[in-house]
């Protein structure tokens, strides 16, 4: 394993870090309550013994027991040997005092008296009223004058502006996560955000360096573009371990074999270690996957279940499918997210999918077209 010096902090952190966002399953429905607790357990304690040294979860993922499961898989001393950051969950706070309530919530689920690493969750700037209006970062200083967590930071989803206005606006940070691959380079935070906050010595961990298993299984345009040599997987997380600024990136990873994989990618990573005409190439990659994809969606599924039946996540791979592979497979995927759930007509515009999006996709907008496309019965 290769390590990377973690900000102004000095701390040294593997290049790759274990996201508990994306789990084995028992149903193997991603992102399922139902969470394959042996094989899950097994996957974390063989990274922490293969020198992975970050692991990171969230309060919510997988139903809200993703904590407990690396709670589960950090006894008999691999606590000791790892760094644990989990997040605070903003949108769900109701008032200030829910701040202490969930923190201690989640110290018993993960089994230690401390968190490494706590993030405020997802910011954007309805978010950051509530970051306001509940003092959740003074909040942040007094947990950890208490020792109950050691370093501060943010996950960010919304724009580079506002993304630059949150880093001035907390001398205390340690830390930023921020959504960046090679096609997210000017979205959201992006290079220039990684930039900004670099320079005033914040760690950045890149999270969806997969944009959501997008680049691991890419379309057929985007994979003539990829020179073979490298699988697209490695590609696209070698683009981020070539900037000097990331500290490190997350994987989501669901099962061995995808570890093992990313293991074996991490232990050749190094900044600067991209040509010049690798970063060419990778741009052109980028403009290929701009010009077909529909809806910048990454399956995070944060938006179901939907309060009308729809699945989401899937009906909008179908609609991508359109522009990227063939209207067979598009109608393929269409009907398999239909199956068992409603169809795109059925969307109520309530709106309910559009305040938790990370990527703010305008839904509502969005399944009327889908239908239209795909729901030819009426």
């Amino acid at each position: 394993m290769n390590y990377r010096t973690f900000g102004k902090t000095g701390l040294q952190v593997s290049a790759l870090g274990f996201g508990a966002m994306r789990l084995p399953t028992l149903d193997g429905v991603p992102l399922s309550p139902n969470v394959d607790q042996e094989q899950a357990i097994a996957m974390i304690r063989y990274a922490i013994d293969h020198g992975i040294n970050y692991i990171d979860t969230a309060y919510p993922y997988h139903g809200r027991n993703s904590e407990t499961v690396v709670g589960m898989a950090l006894a008999d001393g691999y606590r000791e040997r790892t760094y644990l950051a989990t997040k605070c969950p903003v949108v769900l706070l109701e008032q200030e005092e829910d701040f202490d309530r969930i923190l201690q919530e989640q110290l018993t689920k993960l089994q230690t008296g401390y968190v490494d690493f706590y993030l405020l969750h997802a910011l954007d700037r309805e978010k950051w009223k509530k970051v306001e209006r509940f003092h959740l970062l003074g909040k942040l200083l007094h947990a950890r004058e208490a020792g109950k967590i050691r370093y501060l930071g943010f996950s960010f989803h919304d724009d580079l502006a506002f993304f630059q206005e949150v880093v001035d606006a907390f001398d205390a940070w340690d830390f930023c996560q921020i959504q960046l691959n090679y096609i997210n380079t000017d979205y959201q935070a992006g290079i220039a955000g990684l930039e900004y906050a670099a320079k005033r010595g914040l760690a950045v961990i890149a999270m969806e360096p997969l944009l959501g298993g997008s680049l691991a299984a890419p379309s057929d345009g985007l994979k003539a573009v990829l020179p073979p040599d490298r699988s697209p997987v490695e590609w696209a997380l070698d683009f981020l371990w070539n900037r000097p600024e990331i500290s490190l990136l997350l994987s989501g990873m669901g099962s061995m074999e995808q570890l093992q994989e990313n293991l074996t990618y991490a232990s050749r990573s190094q900044a600067h270690m991209l040509q010049q005409t690798d970063l060419e190439m990778l741009a052109r990659a980028k403009e290929v996957y701009d010009t077909s994809v529909l809806v910048p969606c990454t399956k995070c599924c944060y938006c179901i279940p939907c309060p009308f039946g729809l699945d989401i996540p899937s009906l909008y791979m179908a609609y991508n499918a359109t522009s990227q592979s063939t209207m067979e497979r598009a109608q393929f995927l269409y009907r398999t997210a239909t199956k068992s759930n409603a169809p795109a007509k059925d969307c109520r515009q309530c709106h309910h999918c559009e305040k938790v999006c990370p990527q703010h996709i305008p839904t509502a907008a969005l399944m009327p077209k889908i239908a239209e496309v795909f729901d030819t019965e009426g």
